[in-house]
């Protein structure tokens, strides 16, 4: 394992991560398995854990900058934080089946989120440079001051939350498009709500992934430095 190599392409990653607020664990757990050969269990489970210190470092700036909105964390967070649990209990489930191979259905499960992400990405992209001038349905702004509001809120987090405790991908890109079409949040928001918010949910999701005995610290450190 070159640890110095892995260092470099993770402070690399976490400058993407610090200017857009995503683009960490959907970068970091693919170069864990396919440069350093790392297994998908623990590739996952060490990048939630590194992804948590940079993820609480930036939420603090963006915290005292007032760079956020409190309520979407807040409410986000309440269905994210349960969703991971979820997602990680699951693991724990598979893990103790005797003949089930945890790395082999995780590679697979991490293949479909990357999917998912890819499209997400793709199809804004290719929307905003091709017909920026299309006016697609606007969906209706979630108002937080209403039951129905938080309701939607807290089942969004629970869902996008349990891809993370699956996977560790998500806690960022799926976020800030939720952020982008439902909370209709302005720029100078976006990032530092999206950050916050993922740092309240990968903070539990680690303790999680800590009790599956799956985290490397020679893995993490290094990413940690970088």
């Amino acid at each position: 394992m070159n640890y110095l190599f892995l260092s470099s392409l993770s402070f690399f990653i976490g400058i993407i991560v610090g200017l857009t607020g995503i683009g960490g664990t959907s970068m970091i757990t693919p170069m864990l398995i396919f440069t350093f050969q790392v297994p998908a269990a623990v590739a996952i489970s060490s990048d939630v854990v590194a992804a948590t210190m940079m993820k609480i470092v930036g939420g603090w700036k963006h915290w005292r900058q007032q760079t956020l909105d409190r309520q979407a964390v807040k409410w986000l967070a309440c269905g994210s934080v349960p969703g991971a649990l979820t997602g990680v209990g699951i693991l724990h489930l598979i893990k103790g089946v005797e003949g089930l191979d945890i790395n082999f259905l995780l590679l697979r499960c991490l293949g479909v989120a990357l999917l998912l992400v890819t499209t997400v990405a793709l199809v804004k992209y290719l929307l905003l440079t091709w017909a920026p001038q299309m006016q697609l349905p606007a969906l209706p702004k979630l108002d937080l001051e209403t039951r129905r509001g938080r309701i939607l809120a807290v089942g969004v987090g629970a869902i996008l939350g349990f891809l993370v405790g699956m996977t560790s991908v998500s806690s960022g890109c799926l976020f800030a498009l939720v952020l982008i079409t439902l909370f209709q949040l302005e720029p100078q928001k976006l990032v530092g709500t999206d950050i916050a918010q993922a740092s309240i949910l990968l903070s539990f999701t680690s303790l999680g992934h800590l009790s599956l005995g799956t985290v490397d610290w020679s893995l993490v450190v290094p990413i940690w430095i970088g």
